[in-house]
Protein backbone atom coordinates (compact mmCIF):
# COMPACT_ATOMS: atom_id res chain seq x y z
CA UNK A 1 0.00 0.00 0.00
CA UNK A 2 1.76 3.40 -1.32
CA UNK A 3 0.06 5.48 1.32
CA UNK A 4 2.11 4.04 4.15
CA UNK A 5 5.19 4.68 2.63
CA UNK A 6 7.43 8.03 4.25
CA UNK A 7 10.78 8.99 3.10
CA UNK A 8 13.47 10.32 5.02
CA UNK A 9 16.47 12.22 3.88
CA UNK A 10 19.45 12.52 6.23
CA UNK A 11 23.14 12.88 5.57
CA UNK A 12 26.36 14.00 6.33
CA UNK A 13 27.32 13.32 9.47
CA UNK A 14 25.47 10.93 12.57
CA UNK A 15 24.24 14.51 13.84
CA UNK A 16 21.55 14.27 11.15
CA UNK A 17 21.23 10.61 10.73
CA UNK A 18 20.46 9.50 14.16
CA UNK A 19 17.60 11.69 15.22
CA UNK A 20 16.17 10.27 11.67
CA UNK A 21 16.91 6.88 13.12
CA UNK A 22 14.79 7.36 16.09
CA UNK A 23 11.93 8.97 13.92
CA UNK A 24 12.18 5.68 11.55
CA UNK A 25 11.60 3.61 14.74
CA UNK A 26 8.13 5.29 15.53
CA UNK A 27 6.85 5.28 12.53
CA UNK A 28 7.15 1.60 12.03
CA UNK A 29 6.01 0.77 15.11
CA UNK A 30 2.99 3.27 13.96
CA UNK A 31 2.41 1.01 10.98
CA UNK A 32 4.22 3.30 8.43
CA UNK A 33 6.74 2.29 5.92
CA UNK A 34 10.02 4.10 5.90
CA UNK A 35 12.66 4.46 3.35
CA UNK A 36 16.30 6.82 3.62
CA UNK A 37 17.66 8.84 1.18
CA UNK A 38 21.69 9.42 2.31
CA UNK A 39 24.49 9.69 1.16
CA UNK A 40 28.07 8.33 1.22
CA UNK A 41 29.31 10.07 4.09
CA UNK A 42 26.51 8.97 6.14
CA UNK A 43 26.27 5.39 4.92
CA UNK A 44 28.46 3.91 7.84
CA UNK A 45 26.44 5.42 10.75
CA UNK A 46 23.41 3.73 8.34
CA UNK A 47 24.01 0.23 9.02
CA UNK A 48 21.24 -0.82 11.47
CA UNK A 49 19.03 2.11 10.01
CA UNK A 50 15.16 0.47 10.75
CA UNK A 51 13.93 1.21 6.82
CA UNK A 52 12.83 -0.81 3.77
CA UNK A 53 14.89 0.61 1.36
CA UNK A 54 18.07 2.72 1.57
CA UNK A 55 19.10 5.00 -1.82
CA UNK A 56 22.51 6.85 -1.75
CA UNK A 57 21.61 10.14 -3.13
CA UNK A 58 24.95 12.69 -5.05
CA UNK A 59 25.27 15.62 -3.20
CA UNK A 60 27.42 18.35 -2.15
CA UNK A 61 27.99 21.51 -0.17
CA UNK A 62 27.52 24.95 -0.96
CA UNK A 63 30.60 27.29 -0.20
CA UNK A 64 34.23 27.09 0.01
CA UNK A 65 36.09 28.48 -2.30
CA UNK A 66 38.07 25.66 -4.42
CA UNK A 67 36.99 26.62 -8.03
CA UNK A 68 36.83 23.12 -9.20
CA UNK A 69 34.61 22.16 -6.17
CA UNK A 70 32.36 25.06 -7.21
CA UNK A 71 31.84 23.88 -10.52
CA UNK A 72 31.28 20.27 -9.73
CA UNK A 73 28.35 21.58 -6.70
CA UNK A 74 25.63 22.41 -9.01
CA UNK A 75 25.80 19.46 -11.16
CA UNK A 76 26.09 17.29 -7.74
CA UNK A 77 22.97 18.74 -6.39
CA UNK A 78 21.44 18.39 -10.25
CA UNK A 79 22.10 14.61 -10.66
CA UNK A 80 21.24 14.28 -6.22
CA UNK A 81 17.70 15.72 -7.69
CA UNK A 82 16.91 13.57 -10.76
CA UNK A 83 17.92 10.84 -9.19
CA UNK A 84 15.30 11.82 -6.36
CA UNK A 85 12.96 12.13 -8.71
CA UNK A 86 13.17 8.15 -9.50
CA UNK A 87 13.38 7.59 -6.15
CA UNK A 88 9.94 8.83 -5.10
CA UNK A 89 8.37 7.24 -8.75
CA UNK A 90 9.25 4.21 -7.52
CA UNK A 91 8.88 4.49 -3.38
CA UNK A 92 5.35 6.63 -3.78
CA UNK A 93 5.66 8.44 -0.09
CA UNK A 94 3.15 10.49 1.19
CA UNK A 95 5.43 12.51 2.83
CA UNK A 96 9.23 13.38 2.98
CA UNK A 97 11.17 14.39 6.13
CA UNK A 98 14.73 16.01 6.12
CA UNK A 99 16.90 16.80 8.59
CA UNK A 100 19.71 19.30 7.52
CA UNK A 101 22.70 19.64 5.52
CA UNK A 102 22.95 19.55 1.62
CA UNK A 103 22.26 15.82 1.44
CA UNK A 104 18.60 16.78 2.31
CA UNK A 105 18.29 19.46 -0.08
CA UNK A 106 17.31 17.56 -3.43
CA UNK A 107 15.26 14.66 -2.25
CA UNK A 108 13.04 17.24 -0.63
CA UNK A 109 12.68 19.75 -2.94
CA UNK A 110 12.20 16.78 -5.65
CA UNK A 111 9.22 15.52 -3.33
CA UNK A 112 8.01 19.08 -2.61
CA UNK A 113 7.49 19.89 -6.36
CA UNK A 114 5.81 16.61 -6.69
CA UNK A 115 3.21 18.05 -4.19
CA UNK A 116 4.48 15.42 -1.52
CA UNK A 117 3.96 16.48 2.04
CA UNK A 118 7.32 17.99 3.33
CA UNK A 119 8.67 18.70 6.66
CA UNK A 120 12.22 19.71 7.58
CA UNK A 121 13.61 18.59 11.43
CA UNK A 122 16.63 21.20 12.53
CA UNK A 123 18.33 19.88 15.31
CA UNK A 124 20.05 22.97 16.22
CA UNK A 125 19.14 25.99 18.09
CA UNK A 126 19.84 27.95 15.03
CA UNK A 127 18.43 26.91 11.60
CA UNK A 128 20.96 25.44 9.50
CA UNK A 129 21.52 26.74 5.77
CA UNK A 130 20.20 23.82 3.96
CA UNK A 131 16.71 24.15 6.49
CA UNK A 132 16.60 27.75 5.64
CA UNK A 133 16.69 27.25 2.31
CA UNK A 134 14.43 24.19 2.71
CA UNK A 135 11.70 26.21 5.36
CA UNK A 136 10.02 27.86 1.60
CA UNK A 137 9.10 24.60 0.40
CA UNK A 138 7.55 22.97 3.44
CA UNK A 139 4.40 22.91 5.46
CA UNK A 140 6.30 23.08 8.98
CA UNK A 141 9.75 23.17 10.49
CA UNK A 142 10.05 21.11 13.40
CA UNK A 143 13.12 22.19 15.96
CA UNK A 144 14.91 20.51 18.13
CA UNK A 145 15.41 23.66 20.88
CA UNK A 146 13.61 27.13 20.58
CA UNK A 147 15.24 29.09 17.87
CA UNK A 148 17.85 31.89 17.58
CA UNK A 149 17.76 34.27 14.65
CA UNK A 150 15.85 33.80 11.49
CA UNK A 151 12.39 32.85 12.00
CA UNK A 152 10.85 30.88 8.48
CA UNK A 153 7.47 31.90 7.25
CA UNK A 154 5.59 28.11 7.78
CA UNK A 155 4.87 26.84 11.45
CA UNK A 156 7.92 25.75 13.81
CA UNK A 157 7.04 23.25 16.38
CA UNK A 158 9.38 22.61 18.83
CA UNK A 159 9.27 18.81 19.10
CA UNK A 160 12.95 18.38 20.60
CA UNK A 161 15.57 16.16 19.16
CA UNK A 162 14.35 12.94 18.92
CA UNK A 163 16.87 9.94 20.51
CA UNK A 164 17.54 7.07 19.67
CA UNK A 165 16.69 3.99 21.37
CA UNK A 166 19.87 3.29 22.46
CA UNK A 167 19.19 6.28 24.57
CA UNK A 168 15.78 5.87 25.69
CA UNK A 169 17.07 2.24 26.93
CA UNK A 170 19.17 4.18 29.58
CA UNK A 171 17.59 7.44 30.37
CA UNK A 172 15.56 5.71 33.54
CA UNK A 173 19.29 4.87 35.17
CA UNK A 174 18.77 7.16 38.37
CA UNK A 175 21.98 9.66 39.00
CA UNK A 176 23.77 8.28 42.01
CA UNK A 177 26.40 10.49 43.00
CA UNK A 178 29.93 9.83 43.54
CA UNK A 179 30.88 10.33 47.47
CA UNK A 180 34.03 11.73 48.25
CA UNK A 181 36.10 8.60 48.78
CA UNK A 182 34.59 6.65 45.98
CA UNK A 183 35.52 6.01 42.18
CA UNK A 184 34.27 9.13 39.86
CA UNK A 185 33.39 8.32 36.72
CA UNK A 186 34.64 10.72 33.83
CA UNK A 187 33.37 10.38 29.94
CA UNK A 188 35.17 13.20 27.68
CA UNK A 189 34.00 12.65 24.01
CA UNK A 190 34.50 15.44 21.49
CA UNK A 191 33.20 14.19 18.15
CA UNK A 192 35.56 14.14 15.07
CA UNK A 193 36.16 17.83 15.08
CA UNK A 194 36.44 18.67 18.71
CA UNK A 195 38.38 15.82 20.34
CA UNK A 196 42.03 17.14 19.90
CA UNK A 197 41.60 20.28 22.08
CA UNK A 198 40.60 17.57 24.83
CA UNK A 199 43.08 15.80 24.26
CA UNK A 200 45.81 18.37 24.54
CA UNK A 201 44.04 20.05 27.95
CA UNK A 202 43.43 17.33 29.67
CA UNK A 203 46.05 16.26 31.13
CA UNK A 204 47.94 18.98 32.14
CA UNK A 205 45.25 20.10 33.96
CA UNK A 206 44.56 16.60 35.28
CA UNK A 207 48.08 17.09 36.60
CA UNK A 208 46.75 20.23 38.68
CA UNK A 209 44.30 18.09 40.74
CA UNK A 210 45.65 16.27 43.97
CA UNK A 211 47.09 12.77 44.20
CA UNK A 212 44.09 11.98 45.98
CA UNK A 213 42.00 13.00 43.70
CA UNK A 214 43.37 11.87 40.46
CA UNK A 215 43.26 8.33 42.49
CA UNK A 216 39.50 8.55 42.09
CA UNK A 217 39.09 8.66 38.31
CA UNK A 218 38.00 6.13 36.05
CA UNK A 219 38.46 7.76 32.59
CA UNK A 220 36.93 7.12 29.41
CA UNK A 221 37.61 9.12 26.60
CA UNK A 222 37.15 9.40 22.58
CA UNK A 223 40.53 10.78 20.92
CA UNK A 224 41.67 10.96 17.67
CA UNK A 225 43.62 7.85 16.21
CA UNK A 226 46.85 10.04 15.91
CA UNK A 227 46.38 11.64 19.36
CA UNK A 228 45.87 8.12 21.39
CA UNK A 229 49.29 7.18 21.87
CA UNK A 230 50.39 10.20 23.65
CA UNK A 231 47.13 10.63 25.66
CA UNK A 232 47.56 7.09 26.97
CA UNK A 233 51.22 7.52 27.97
CA UNK A 234 50.13 11.17 29.49
CA UNK A 235 47.20 9.34 31.50
CA UNK A 236 50.19 6.59 32.42
CA UNK A 237 52.57 8.83 33.97
CA UNK A 238 50.34 10.29 36.24
CA UNK A 239 48.83 7.07 37.02
CA UNK A 240 45.69 7.17 35.47
CA UNK A 241 42.73 4.79 34.92
CA UNK A 242 42.00 5.68 31.29
CA UNK A 243 39.89 3.91 28.67
CA UNK A 244 40.62 5.42 24.99
CA UNK A 245 39.29 4.79 21.72
CA UNK A 246 38.60 6.78 18.38
CA UNK A 247 34.82 5.43 18.77
CA UNK A 248 32.57 3.91 21.79
CA UNK A 249 29.61 1.89 19.80
CA UNK A 250 27.74 2.52 23.05
CA UNK A 251 28.11 5.87 24.28
CA UNK A 252 24.73 6.96 26.13
CA UNK A 253 25.50 3.63 27.71
CA UNK A 254 29.03 5.37 29.56
CA UNK A 255 27.35 8.75 29.37
CA UNK A 256 24.30 6.75 31.74
CA UNK A 257 28.05 5.39 33.73
CA UNK A 258 29.21 8.28 34.32
CA UNK A 259 29.15 10.61 37.18
CA UNK A 260 30.21 13.70 35.11
CA UNK A 261 30.61 14.70 31.26
CA UNK A 262 33.21 16.59 29.00
CA UNK A 263 31.48 16.93 26.09
CA UNK A 264 31.18 19.56 23.07
CA UNK A 265 28.13 20.88 22.23
CA UNK A 266 26.90 19.88 19.49
CA UNK A 267 22.70 19.25 19.34
CA UNK A 268 23.11 15.15 19.32
CA UNK A 269 25.21 15.66 22.59
CA UNK A 270 23.11 18.21 24.30
CA UNK A 271 20.36 16.47 23.58
CA UNK A 272 21.62 12.95 24.90
CA UNK A 273 22.89 14.67 28.14
CA UNK A 274 19.41 15.98 29.02
CA UNK A 275 17.27 12.83 27.87
CA UNK A 276 19.84 10.95 30.27
CA UNK A 277 20.64 14.00 32.94
CA UNK A 278 23.75 14.14 33.60
CA UNK A 279 25.95 16.73 34.91
CA UNK A 280 28.37 18.30 32.19
CA UNK A 281 31.20 21.02 31.08
CA UNK A 282 30.03 21.84 27.74
CA UNK A 283 32.34 23.69 25.35
CA UNK A 284 31.22 24.76 22.36
CA UNK A 285 33.11 24.28 19.67
CA UNK A 286 35.03 27.32 18.41
CA UNK A 287 33.79 28.30 14.46
CA UNK A 288 31.02 26.23 14.31
CA UNK A 289 28.72 26.92 11.80
CA UNK A 290 26.84 30.45 12.34
CA UNK A 291 27.66 29.67 16.39
CA UNK A 292 25.07 27.04 16.60
CA UNK A 293 26.41 25.28 19.55
CA UNK A 294 26.66 27.72 21.74
CA UNK A 295 22.91 28.56 21.03
CA UNK A 296 22.36 24.69 21.88
CA UNK A 297 24.35 25.00 25.52
CA UNK A 298 22.39 28.00 26.05
CA UNK A 299 19.45 26.07 27.28
CA UNK A 300 21.06 23.87 29.68
CA UNK A 301 23.30 26.30 30.97
CA UNK A 302 20.31 28.47 31.88
CA UNK A 303 18.67 25.58 33.67
CA UNK A 304 21.75 24.80 35.56
CA UNK A 305 22.32 21.29 34.19
CA UNK A 306 26.26 22.02 32.85
CA UNK A 307 28.98 24.75 33.00
CA UNK A 308 29.72 26.05 29.83
CA UNK A 309 33.04 27.91 29.03
CA UNK A 310 34.20 28.90 25.81
CA UNK A 311 37.15 27.40 24.51
CA UNK A 312 39.42 30.51 24.44
CA UNK A 313 38.60 30.73 27.87
CA UNK A 314 39.02 27.02 29.36
CA UNK A 315 42.39 27.70 30.78
CA UNK A 316 44.26 24.65 32.52
CA UNK A 317 43.50 26.45 35.96
CA UNK A 318 39.77 26.54 35.02
CA UNK A 319 39.41 22.99 33.84
CA UNK A 320 41.41 22.05 37.27
CA UNK A 321 38.63 23.97 39.52
CA UNK A 322 35.79 22.60 37.58
CA UNK A 323 37.05 18.82 38.31
CA UNK A 324 37.43 19.51 42.06
CA UNK A 325 34.25 20.94 42.52
CA UNK A 326 32.83 17.84 40.65
CA UNK A 327 34.64 15.77 42.57
CA UNK A 328 34.38 17.02 45.98
CA UNK A 329 30.63 18.25 45.21
CA UNK A 330 28.20 14.71 45.02
CA UNK A 331 25.02 17.07 46.15
CA UNK A 332 26.27 19.25 43.50
CA UNK A 333 26.45 17.13 41.00
CA UNK A 334 23.53 15.41 41.82
CA UNK A 335 21.24 18.66 41.70
CA UNK A 336 23.02 19.48 38.33
CA UNK A 337 21.99 16.22 37.20
CA UNK A 338 18.08 17.21 38.06
CA UNK A 339 18.14 20.08 36.24
CA UNK A 340 19.77 18.47 33.40
CA UNK A 341 17.12 16.07 32.95
CA UNK A 342 14.52 18.86 33.12
CA UNK A 343 15.56 20.00 29.75
CA UNK A 344 14.93 16.67 27.98
CA UNK A 345 12.91 15.79 25.91
CA UNK A 346 12.35 12.13 25.95
CA UNK A 347 9.18 11.64 23.82
CA UNK A 348 10.64 14.06 20.73
CA UNK A 349 10.17 10.95 18.54
CA UNK A 350 6.70 10.59 19.43
CA UNK A 351 5.90 14.32 18.45
CA UNK A 352 8.08 14.47 15.30
CA UNK A 353 5.86 11.21 14.02
CA UNK A 354 2.96 13.53 15.14
CA UNK A 355 3.97 16.10 12.70
CA UNK A 356 3.72 13.78 10.14
CA UNK A 357 0.49 12.98 10.56
CA UNK A 358 -0.52 16.46 11.26
CA UNK A 359 1.17 16.77 7.38
CA UNK A 360 -0.29 14.46 6.27
CA UNK A 361 -3.82 14.66 6.84
CA UNK A 362 -3.10 18.50 6.07
CA UNK A 363 -4.04 19.41 9.85
CA UNK A 364 -3.15 22.54 12.22
CA UNK A 365 0.21 22.31 13.59
CA UNK A 366 -1.02 24.99 16.12
CA UNK A 367 -3.60 22.22 17.83
CA UNK A 368 -0.56 20.51 18.22
CA UNK A 369 -0.03 19.75 22.12
CA UNK A 370 3.24 19.28 23.47
CA UNK A 371 3.35 21.19 26.32
CA UNK A 372 7.37 21.96 26.38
Amino acid sequence: MAEKDILLSAGGTGGHLFPAEALAHELKRRGFRVHLATDRRAERFAENFPCDSKQVIASATLGGRNPVALIRTPWALFKGYRQSQALLKRVRPIAAVGFGGYPTVPPIFAAANAGIACLVHEQNAILGRANRLLSTKVKAVAVGFPQIGYRPQVPIVHTGNPVRPKVTDVMWHPYVAAEHDKPFNLVIFGGSQGARFFSEILPPALEKLSEQERSRLRIVQQAREEDIAQVRTDYDALGLNAELSTFFDNMPGRIADSHFVIARAGASSVTELAVIGRPSLLVPLPGSLDGDQAANASGMESAGGAFVVRQSELTLQRLAVILSQALSGPDKMRDMAALAAGTGIPDAASRLADCVECAISGGDFSELSFGN
